[in-house]
């Protein structure tokens, strides 16, 4: 621009006060939102030139017209206006550009009123979340409402190669209305179209502004059929409350069963935040209720405190309307816990419901309560560490065993290397506990005493070597490692004092390479391995062009039988069953692990478990295997383990999976070979883009629940994104 024109747009400023420019806002430097422009407030523009017939009253502004107010921008080819009329006319290439980010664009534009007030021809809108808004003609009243003409309204990009071809899906309406201060955008007489097929027809349709993260309103309905409850409908509503919280009411109506209302409520607070998930509703004649609540808080940096509330009034209530949180056993607790330097405290109380047929809630346990408090030191004077583990809990059954226990676990461990490359680590342990018992006769322990008052301490040194040993050659790195662990400690396990001491944290015991060097196989305390004992092991590791295999074998000697270990775990023996593990990778499409257990004596399969992965992203199977000689399910059920501990457990899974694009692909399957039959299986299909998502689940269970003989899961979804859901159901 000339200096002539920059004087003459200097004095403009000055002498033409061009409020009309206030009512488009946009965004400039930081992007922040500012506060709407005074129609005082000056306009400020530039223009390659600019003509003022006085005579007329008329400025005319041509060439890379820009003219902006405080944060409200306006930029065409040429704008005119009419000191007469305050009539401002914008031509060729408008955009109107706004602080929340929206940005308009029209072939011909007359602003009056201060601008408050417009007409846009052929007006195109960018929103949110990738939103694209066109009409043929629009109209802007008070700065507040825009009423457009034949809009329509998408988020999907168009096509690189054919941008006249109709988009993935878009809503056409005769008459829509976009609410700039309530954020929202209503279609009348409208079509949902999917590649410029009308498939869906609204009279009067709504959706938030997409800008908008939350806003009260009704959702899409759900509708379907389950073989539980029959056809049904669900017409949900979402209720923002306050910037704090918010719910969402789902009524569900069903032909086969009663009314069901399902209710989510969610709150945040400063220093922390709750949830609730409640249901009420009539199935199988009579009324069912079922509650989900969790909170999680802050007391302050070091401490911490929450809840979770589980509970329901039946297994076929959740499962008939597919009651989100759906599990056998239901847990209940509250609990506050802290962390310090190295340390770590935790209280809580615990209650569990049982909603299987297979389960008795009587013999469930209430742990009121626990504590539990883990402490693991800095390196001391003599290059050891020490760690404390402290912890009790009162544990009451209706039936079966009540334990009061206090006891923990103390630890030093000093590691330090030999001179020929061996690596040698120093242990001392130390396990106590005291205990008061009732009913130790009833289940899960099944004791010739009733009731029993004890303590016990039992301490226990180990040393372990091991000498790796590598060779780097043209065929990559080879290790073998050599292994050894000798263990002291009181010989306990022939003494009969198991029978005064209940089991309550070592009745889920797997013998496996996992814990072979472990100073207790047992999970817990309660159960404690004792005696003179030596693990021994060999690991290796080879490793050359990106292949990887690695492995381990061992097996545990002692000195004296232990009766502490249950029958069939592979430890009854002054000599341990054979634990191994191997692991292959040699592509990074390939992964290929497995573990067993065999017999010591004739090498008889006790437990084999397998897991293998083979492909890449486009497609990808996944197997698992699992073989065991006993079901440990079964152990702890009647004093001496029933028939069905030594049924082999045998079971073996196939999942595939794909990426192709915008599609993913998945399948599984799931089948006890031991029965011959098929536990689970199910498909899943995913297409998501930028604007659009398809998902479809189908499972099925084959498995009985309370004789329901299994159950059919089918679900379609169709996600237009920033306006809803709309979906399918079959149970």
């Amino acid at each position: 621009m000339s200096p002539r024109c920059l004087i003459a747009v200097a004095a403009l400023v000055l002498a033409v006060p061009l409020p009309a420019a206030a009512q488009f806002a946009g965004v400039r430097g930081t992007g922040q939102q500012t506060q709407p422009a005074s129609r005082d407030q000056p306009v400020t523009f530039t223009a390659d030139a600019v003509q003022y017939d006085r005579d007329k009253g008329i400025v005319t502004a041509t060439g890379h017209v820009e003219a902006w107010q405080n944060d409200h921008v306006l930029q065409a080819d040429r704008i005119t206006f009419d000191r007469n009329t305050n009539v401002a006319a914008a031509s060729g290439h408008v955009v109107l550009v706004e602080p929340d980010g929206q940005v308009l664009f029209s072939d011909y534009t007359e602003l009056t009123q201060g601008m408050r007030d417009a007409v846009l021809r052929g007006m195109r809108a960018l929103l949110a979340e990738n939103g694209k808004l066109v009409a043929n003609g629009a109209r802007r009243t008070g700065g507040d409402i825009n009423e457009l003409s034949r809009g329509v309204y998408t988020t999907c990009d168009l096509c690189a190669k054919n941008p006249s071809a109709p988009p993935l899906w878009q809503i056409r309406a005769r008459t829509m209305t976009e609410d700039l201060v309530n954020k929202r955008i209503e279609y009348h007489d409208a079509f949902l179209d999917m590649y410029g097929i009308p498939v869906m027809y609204f009279p009067y349709f709504s959706n938030a502004d997409p800008s908008v993260k939350r806003a009260s309103g009704f959702l899409v309905p759900s509708i379907g059929s389950a073989s539980h409850i029959g056809a049904f409908a669900t017409i949900p509503y979402y209720w923002v409350i306050d910037p704090q919280s918010d719910a969402t009411f789902a009524p569900t109506l069903a032909t086969s069963a009663g009314p069901n209302l399902d209710t989510q409520y969610r709150r945040r607070f400063n220093d922390g935040t709750l949830s609730v998930n409640a249901s009420l509703g009539y199935d199988q004649s009579q009324p069912q209720a079922a509650i989900f609540a969790k909170g999680r808080f802050a007391y302050d940096e070091n401490w911490r405190y929450g809840f979770d509330i589980d509970r329901a009034s039946s297994e076929t209530y959740m499962r008939d309307f597919h009651i989100s949180g759906w599990q056998d056993i239901l847990t209940s607790q509250i609990y506050a816990e802290g962390f310090g330097q190295g340390a770590y405290s935790k209280i809580d109380a615990r209650a569990y419901q049982g909603l299987a047929s297979s389960v008795d809630q009587a013999e469930l346990p209430y742990v009121l309560p626990r504590y539990e408090y883990s402490f693991f030191g800095e390196p001391d004077a003599l290059g050891g560490r020490f760690s404390l583990d402290v912890n009790s809990f009162n544990v009451l059954r209706e039936i079966g065993t009540n334990t009061q226990r206090a006891g923990g676990s103390a630890n030093w461990e000093r590691p330090f290397r030999g001179q020929l490359g061996d690596l040698w680590n120093v242990t001392l342990h130390l396990d106590a506990a005291s205990y008061v018992a009732n009913d130790l006769n009833k289940q899960p322990n099944y004791s010739t005493v009733a009731s029993d008052a004890t303590a016990r301490a039992q301490p226990t040194g180990a040393v372990m070597v091991r000498w790796p040993l590598l060779r780097t050659a043209s065929m990559g790195s080879q290790l073998i490692e050599p292994i050894a662990q000798l263990v002291v400690g009181p010989n306990t396990g022939s003494s009969g004092a198991n029978k005064y001491i209940p089991n309550e944290d070592s009745l889920d015991f797997e013998f496996t390479d996992a814990n072979l060097f472990a100073l207790n196989k047992f999970p817990g305390i309660d159960r404690l391995e004792g005696g003179v004992r030596a693990n021994v092991g060999l690991h290796t590791n080879w490793t050359w062009n990106g292949t990887v295999f690695d492995g381990l074998i061992g097996q545990s000697y002692r000195l004296h039988k232990d009766d502490t270990f249950p029958v069939g775990s592979g430890l009854e023996d002054n000599t341990s069953d054979i634990v191994a593990r191997a692991s292959l990778s040699p592509t990074s499409w390939l992964d290929l692990t497995s573990r067993f257990r065999l017999d010591h004596e004739n090498l008889n399969v006790h437990f084999a478990e397998g897991v293998a992965s083979v492909g890449q992203d486009i497609f990808r199977v996944n197997g698992g295997y699992i073989y065991s000689n006993t079901d440990p399910y079964y152990l702890y059920t009647t004093p001496t383990p029933p028939p069905q501990f030594f049924t082999p457990r045998n079971e073996i899974t196939l999942s595939a999976a794909s990426h192709i694009g915008n599609w993913r692909f998945s399948a599984y399957g799931r089948r006890d070979l031991e029965n011959s039959q098929m536990i689970s299986a199910g498909v899943h299909a995913t297409y998501e883009d930028e604007c659009f998502i398809f998902d479809a689940h189908f499972d099925r269970r084959y498995t009985s629940i309370d004789g329901d003989h299994g159950a059919r899961y089918l679900l379609f979804s169709l996600t237009f994104k920033t306006v809803g859901q709309f979906g399918f159901n079959a149970l």
